[in-house]
């Protein structure tokens, strides 16, 4: 650039240094349900609304159905953001099951939790179906295996098909299906996964069922699957396992609040770090009824964990904390601090949070449904979330700029002033960053890539605290020390 004449003084603002790194906001509900006298103008169907702060808002949801309950069980513990989808509710309990399932290519049911980034300006990190998520599904869909990934599929993200019985074997709930079809590599427009929408129920053969099908363009090859009947897992917790990691957000899953051993059983369906399980249900009061009732526990667990990310920060765990606003649970749950054997630690042994009675009725458990020890603890895994969330938002100044050493330095201090931040803080043990030379080769900058390496430690959850006592034989001798010197006065 050609330098200009200026008889004068002119200021250049540099546009280099460290910039702060802004932590995503943590506490923020995806809660779907139903709520038939909801105001369509404010609440309309399969839409996320926000609710920030004031419940108030949520009176135009109405009275009946699932929602207006659930934000009152999560205001009794803390202010919060709460994103709500509202969907149509059916006299059928299976059609409005498959409401809140919803569908993909629709952006419908769950799936409309994608959109609330786009309109709320909030992205939903603790996903929440009060009354939706307790049920398993008895001869349902457990498995698709592809035995045939046909061709000539359109190039999308997701193909939806339904399941056409045959003569004699109607289901008491049709199954219901979303086929994964890469866009590019060896396997574009070939089916290579199926995800199960909507299990069924009461589909006659077990073991493994029928044989389905998905029609594919003219030109392109039908694809096949082999169905597996069984007890299937719970459809909602399901759909909602394949939005939670485009969210990074956790699923809090009811359980079904009967039994142990129903707990158990249901627990065994999922080994999946996002998924945390409670049980049982907690009881509160009814002034209409004059009664204590029972309900899911996951919109008062839900609201804990925005009380701890608002009062303390989103790595601490939401175990041992008082839930707010309840009389009981609606089973009780033997629970003693030392003991091993104990209904609670039994619960917990099995990856199982539950609500104990000890000063308050407390939330405890911190353990998720992983099936990956190294994210056993919620709490460890929100803060990986939220530190990685955290620095893809930071860095939108740094695309497209060149390459230059300036730049890439700044880059990295910036990453590691965050962690330094994050340590002082308590939220990490310690973490750093830096660039590999072994990856950032040539080939990989002229494509405009660039590798930053960084590490951080999450700090676990005191969860089991051991005093060792010691005999010492020595005080005696300190005793008959302090009696003499006590009778020689």
């Amino acid at each position: 650039m050609a330098e200009q004449f200026l008889h004068g003084i002119e200021v250049i603002e540099i546009d280099d240094g460290i910039r702060p790194i802004r932590t995503v906001k943590s506490a923020i509900i995806g809660l779907i349900g139903t709520a038939p006298d909801a105001d369509p103008t404010y609440f309309p169907l399969n839409e996320p609304v926000a609710i920030v702060g004031n419940p108030r808002f949520a009176q135009r949801l109405g009275d009946r159905g699932t929602l207006k309950d659930a934000i009152n069980r999560i205001f009794e513990q803390a202010g919060a953001t709460v994103v709500v989808v509202r969907v149509e509710e059916d006299e059928n309990p299976a059609i409005t099951r498959g409401n809140i399932v919803g569908k993909a290519t629709e952006g419908t049911g769950v799936w409309a939790f994608l959109k609330s980034r786009a309109k709320t300006a909030l992205t939903p990190r603790i996903l929440i179906a009060p009354g939706f998520t307790e049920q398993r599904v008895n001869n349902g869909v457990t498995d698709v295996i592809v035995t045939n990934k046909g061709s000539g599929y359109p190039s999308a993200d997701y193909v939806e098909f339904t399941f056409t019985p045959e003569d004699g074997n109607e289901p008491t709930i049709l199954p219901s299906f979303t086929a994964i079809v890469p866009t590019e590599g060896q396997d574009a427009g070939k089916i290579v996964e199926v995800i199960i929408n909507e299990p069924g129920e009461g589909i006659t053969n077990n073991g493994t069922g029928p044989t389905l099908t998905c029609n594919a363009p003219p030109e392109g090859e039908q694809a096949t699957f082999t169905l597996q009947i069984g007890i299937a897992k719970n459809p909602v917790v399901a759909a909602m396992q394949s939005i939670a990691p485009r969210l990074r957000a956790i699923i809090i899953a009811d359980g079904p609040s009967t039994t142990d051993e129903a707990v158990i059983q249901y627990r065994g369906d999922y080994g999946d770090k996002r998924v945390y399980i409670v049980d049982p249900k907690v009881t509160v009061y009814d002034p209409e009824t004059n009664s204590h009732v029972a309900y899911p526990a996951s919109p008062s667990v839900a609201g804990v964990i925005c009380r701890m990310d608002n009062d303390k920060g989103f790595w601490w765990s939401p175990s041992n904390q008082e839930l707010y606003g309840i009389t009981g649970t609606s089973r009780p749950i033997d629970f003693d601090i030392s003991d091993p054997h104990s209904q609670a630690n039994y619960l917990n042994e099995n990856e199982i949070a539950t609500i104990i009675r000890h000063e308050g009725f407390r939330l405890w458990g911190n353990r998720t449904t992983s099936s990956d020890p190294n994210w056993a603890f919620l709490s460890v895994r929100r803060t990986a979330d939220m530190i990685y969330e955290s620095l893809e938002e930071a860095f939108l100044w740094a695309i497209d700029r060149p390459f230059s050493v300036n730049n890439i330095v700044e880059i990295v201090e910036s990453v590691r002033a965050y962690l330094r931040h994050l340590t002082a803080v308590g939220a990490i043990l310690g973490g750093d960053a830096w660039i590999d030379p072994t990856i950032n080769t040539k080939d990989q900058m002229m494509q405009g890539k660039l590798y930053v390496d960084f590490d951080i430690e999450p700090p676990a959850p005191i969860e089991h605290l051991i005093f060792r006592a010691h005999r010492n034989g020595d005080y005696y001798e300190e005793l008959i020390d302090d009696v003499i010197r006590e009778l020689a006065v």
